[in-house]
C-alpha cells in the first residue's frame, strides 16, 4: 500500500489551519484598531470644534447664571418710549405735586412763583390748582384738532388754542389756574408774583410775564396775538 501521499495533505492541512488562525487573529486586531480609533476620535478632534464640528459653548462655572439680560436691559417699545403720560391731561393739578408731568415740566421760576401764590391764596381761604400746566406736542395738538372740530374752522380754534410750535404751554413757560376764584384771585395779586393773565379771553391762562412787584403787560386778544 502506497502511505506516500499522506504526509503531504496533512502539511496541506496543517496550512491551510495555521491561515486560518493567522486571519482570526488579523481581524481580531483589525476590529480592535477600529474600535479604539472611534472611542478616541472625539479626543482627537480639535479642542476648538465640538462633536459636530462647530465651536463648543463657553464652559459654565460652578454657580454662574448665564446672562439672560433683565426687563430693564430689554429693547425698549419705541411706541410706550416715547407716549405722552396721560397724567398730562389732567385737569385739577396740585401745583405742589413735582412729580406730576405737568408740574414737573415747568420752568423752574414759574412753577416756583405759582406755588409761592397758592400758599398765599391759601392763607386768604382761596384753594388755588392747576386745570393744565406744561403739555406734550401731542396732547396740544389734539386739544387743536378738537378745536378746530368745535368750532368749525382753525381759524377760530387758534383763537382759543395755541399750535404745538407757539404753545407756551408747551414749552412750560405757561399754566391754567381753577378754580374760577383762584383765576380771580391771581389776576388781582399775580403781579406780586410775577404773574400775569396774558390773554384777553382767558382769565385762567397765566405766564411769569414780568418780574416780581412788577407791572404785568397789556394782555394779548387772544391766543393768535
Amino acid at each position: 500500500m502506497d502511505h506516500a501521499p499522506q504526509p503531504a495533505r496533512r502539511r496541506r492541512v496543517a496550512g491551510r489551519s495555521h491561515l486560518r488562525r493567522t486571519g482570526l487573529r488579523a481581524t481580531a486586531v483589525l476590529a480592535g484598531l477600529v474600535a479604539v480609533g472611534l472611542l478616541a476620535a472625539p479626543f482627537l478632534m480639535p479642542r476648538s470644534a465640538g462633536l459636530d464640528g462647530a465651536p463648543p459653548p463657553p464652559p459654565l462655572q460652578v454657580g454662574a447664571v448665564p446672562d439672560v439680560g433683565t426687563p430693564d436691559e430689554a429693547a425698549p417699545d419705541d411706541a410706550s418710549a416715547t407716549a405722552p403720560d396721560p397724567r398730562e391731561r389732567d385737569d385739577r393739578i396740585d401745583p405742589f405735586d413735582e412729580d406730576h408731568p405737568a408740574v414737573a415740566g415747568l420752568d423752574p421760576d414759574l412753577r416756583a412763583a405759582v406755588q409761592a401764590a397758592a400758599s398765599d391764596a391759601a392763607a386768604d381761604g382761596v384753594e388755588l390748582w392747576l386745570t393744565s400746566g406744561r403739555r406734550s406736542p401731542e396732547y396740544q395738538q389734539d386739544l387743536l384738532d378738537r378745536a378746530t372740530a368745535t368750532y368749525g374752522s382753525l381759524e377760530e380754534a387758534l383763537a382759543r388754542v395755541a399750535t404745538p410750535e407757539t404753545s407756551s404751554h408747551v414749552t412750560g413757560e405757561a399754566v391754567d389756574v381753577g378754580p374760577t376764584a383762584a383765576a380771580d384771585w391771581v389776576g388781582r395779586f399775580g403781579d406780586a408774583y410775577g404773574l400775569c393773565q396774558t390773554y384777553a379771553n382767558e382769565m385762567w391762562h397765566v405766564e411769569l410775564a414780568t418780574t416780581p412787584g412788577g407791572e404785568c403787560p397789556a394782555p394779548l386778544p387772544d391766543a393768535r396775538g
